[in-house]
């Protein structure tokens, strides 16, 4: 019984997927395509072994964006779907996406969420 209280709160996940910077347009609309309401861009750069290029003589680091999107766990696997259809990401360097479970969750007032309850 308290194990499906604790339940009824994990109802989101976080997606997170991490492209070339420019990128970011083509992952929103695909994920709105699939479902999702909005999302949060991050601009970054990259830190992995083969990220840093020369160009006469000087290190490059490639800039990325990273994009967070919360969504319903019953519609996460069609968001990432269809992220990876548009940007190509069964293709190398395109960038990545993955998930995570997400806890608790405040400030979405659209949504018309109530968790006083619980």
């Amino acid at each position: 019984m308290m194990s499906e209280k604790l339940d009824d709160y994990k109802m989101f996940d976080l997606i997170i997927t991490v492209v070339n910077r420019g990128f970011d347009d083509v992952v929103m609309d695909a994920a709105r395509t699939a479902g999702a309401t909005g999302g949060t861009v991050l601009h970054a750069r990259g830190a992995g072994v083969h990220e840093a290029e020369k160009f006469f003589g000087i290190s490059i680091q490639p800039e990325k964006d990273v994009i967070l999107i919360l969504a319903r766990r019953e519609d996460k696997k069609q968001i990432m779907h269809a992220i990876r259809n548009e940007v190509g990401l069964n293709k190398e360097g395109r960038g990545l996406s993955f998930s995570l479970p997400v806890e608790d969750v405040c400030g979405i007032v659209h949504m018309d969420l109530d968790f006083k309850d619980k």
